[in-house]
């Protein structure tokens, strides 16, 4: 565990920086986007190229793509689901996540209010 977590805190902190330049340079909400679809592209290139490679997916796939988009992650566990086989549980893991981190997000705002 201790050799993990510089792997994945490094990889975190560039990905973190990453995402920031490039929703600066293209502004909100394209810039975002572009940073989910392009990590959600570069994690499923390096899913398969880096199999077996444990050092390489800590510091890439979990430091830098997760810091630069967890959506990317999201999407990784989503096909492992479809590609073992269990679509239902997929689709219900999409439509849960999605509908639970958007009603968590206006709670939470709404909860915030209350104390602005």
């Amino acid at each position: 565990m201790s050799q993990t977590l510089p792997f994945v805190a490094l990889g975190g902190a560039l990905g973190s920086v990453l995402r920031y330049l490039t929703v600066a340079a293209i502004g909100a909400p394209l810039g975002t986007a572009v940073v989910n679809v392009v990590g959600c592209f570069v994690i499923g290139v390096g899913f398969v190229l880096l199999a077996g490679r444990d050092g390489w997916q800590l510091f890439l796939l979990t430091g830098l793509l997760g810091g630069f988009t967890t959506f990317s992650a999201f999407s990784l566990d989503a096909l492992k689901l479809v590609t073992a086989g269990q679509a239902l549980q997929a689709v219900a893991y999409v439509l849960g996540s999605v509908t639970l981190s958007l009603a968590a997000v206006a709670l939470g705002a709404a909860f915030a209010k209350g104390f602005a």
